[in-house]
């Protein structure tokens, strides 16, 4: 996997709401910037164990399917923290994900497109359920018995928005719930929209600047940075989505359509990769319609 270039900014949406789309006000959430074709993953960091629902779209990350609150285990529709360090795209297979790649809707790119025909949602949809209390408690007693340690991890035209489209693939092992669907209290969730904006709707909405355009893995390899492979130990990975699995990348989409590749997008050697292990501000107001 390729490094992090820093944290994308988020704006409260309600702090310029008066210039947003009606849609865009009733979902609340925050506002976040980015280039057509980059790629996002998501940092997670949490002290207390969570299970996390990550859509697209209103299409689940890891199974395809159309965005519901409550969790699913067969199949497991959510990560756990801490257990789960980041995720960086789509659960296509045992072991490899496809990139969160920023496309505009209505151009069929994205996977909301691709599996429903439609291109009314777009952004990032959140939603995290803590640990039951009493689970919690027992857990920790268990593990002070044991003499262990809970890890944590360190630290993701106005009417038209951005969504997301599968890019390249990458090793990425989505880990399996090892505490069961009952440990989650799924009364108390959180949820939250991140609308994606390109980067002229986000100097019109905020007057700031977006981040700078990252570099393609090709001119990254070429300085000779690093890559990263993450070891989870012997924690188990979901199986992945054959929904996602078969949809289109952004390349094949776009050769399809008769429209130029993106620039520097073919398969690389990786000549220098770190192995890595685990390790130990104000409310976003929360979505309200569906």
């Amino acid at each position: 996997m390729p490094p992090g270039f820093g944290a994308f900014p988020l704006r409260h949406l309600d702090d310029y709401a008066t210039g947003l789309p009606e849609s865009w006000r009733e979902r609340g959430g925050v506002i976040a910037p980015m280039h057509q074709a980059e790629a996002l993953w998501i940092n997670f960091a949490s002290d207390y164990p969570f299970a996390i629902k990550v859509a697209t779209g209103k299409i689940c990350a890891l199974t395809g399917e159309v965005w519901v609150d409550h969790l699913n285990c067969d199949p497991q529709d959510y990560a756990v923290l801490p257990d789960q360090p980041w995720l960086d795209g789509y659960c296509v297979e045992k072991g490899t994900v496809r990139q969160f790649v920023a496309m505009p809707l209505g151009e069929g790119y994205t996977v909301e497109e691709q599996l429903t025909g439609t291109a009314v949602h777009g952004g990032l949809q959140l939603v995290a359920y803590p640990m039951k209390a009493a689970r919690y408690e027992a857990l920790m007693a268990e593990q002070a018995l044991r003499g262990d340690t809970l890890y944590c991890y360190s630290p993701c035209n106005m009417e038209t928005s951005m969504g997301l489209a599968p890019g390249g693939r990458m090793k990425q092992e989505i880990y399996d719930d090892p505490y069961g669907l009952e440990a989650w209290d799924q009364r108390h969730g959180s949820r939250c929209f991140v609308s994606l904006v390109n980067t002229v709707q986000w100097m019109a909405i905020t007057g700031e600047r977006p981040p700078t355009e990252p570099p393609t893995a090709q001119a990254y390899s070429a300085s000779g940075l690093p890559w990263f492979d993450y070891y989870g130990g012997d924690s188990q990975a979901v199986a992945g989505s054959e929904k996602l699995r078969e949809l289109t990348s952004v390349t094949e989409h776009a050769k399809a359509t008769g429209k130029a590749p993106l620039p520097d997008n073919g398969t690389i050697g990786i000549p220098h990769v770190v192995a890595l292990g685990k390790r130990r501000g104000r409310q976003v107001r929360e979505s309200i319609s569906d």
